[in-house]
């Protein structure tokens, strides 16, 4: 992976929206298990919340998704790098495998083409800043910067 930024200078900014994901994530959580509370777990209903349709199951899974992305947007080690990659892949194949099934009855997480939307965005969001949000030692990122200034890279 040396091809992966090492120390970005905005790596700062690339957490900060990686957390204001979580966080977005969390708060569509929580009011989302406020307002499916005493529905079934996998209800097929039409409840909207954040402009994103739910169900307990789903508010459940996102309050837990994305209090792992703060977490892990709020450590300053190659952990949030980690998580941010693993994160948007499984945003991206989520919203990929839920769109495949809106119209059916394996829609058990009651996805709509809005939420399948928004998943596919913060995959994105989330694999492009795991992307820069590396963190290693000074003499590894200097090395990098030699290594991207060298006359021969310059030449191609």
């Amino acid at each position: 992976m040396a091809h992966i930024p090492v120390n970005h200078p905005a790596r700062t900014l690339y957490r900060v929206f990686s957390g204001l994901v979580g966080l977005y994530i969390f708060v569509f959580g929580v009011y989302g298990v406020v307002v499916t509370w005493g529905e079934p777990l996998f209800a097929r209903d039409s409840t909207w919340v954040l402009g994103l349709r739910t169900n307990l199951a789903f508010a459940l899974v996102s309050v837990l998704f994305g209090a792992v992305l703060m977490i892990g947007a709020s450590r300053r080690t190659n952990l949030g790098h980690y998580m941010n990659l693993t994160a948007g892949a499984v945003f991206m194949v989520t919203g990929l495998a839920m769109m495949s099934v809106l119209q059916t009855s394996a829609n058990f997480l009651n996805f709509s083409m809005s939420t399948v939307v928004v998943s596919l965005l913060f995959g994105l969001l989330l694999l492009a800043t795991g992307l820069y949000d590396k963190i290693g030692t000074a003499e590894h990122a200097e090395a990098e910067r030699q290594r991207r200034s060298h006359p021969v890279a310059d030449s191609r």
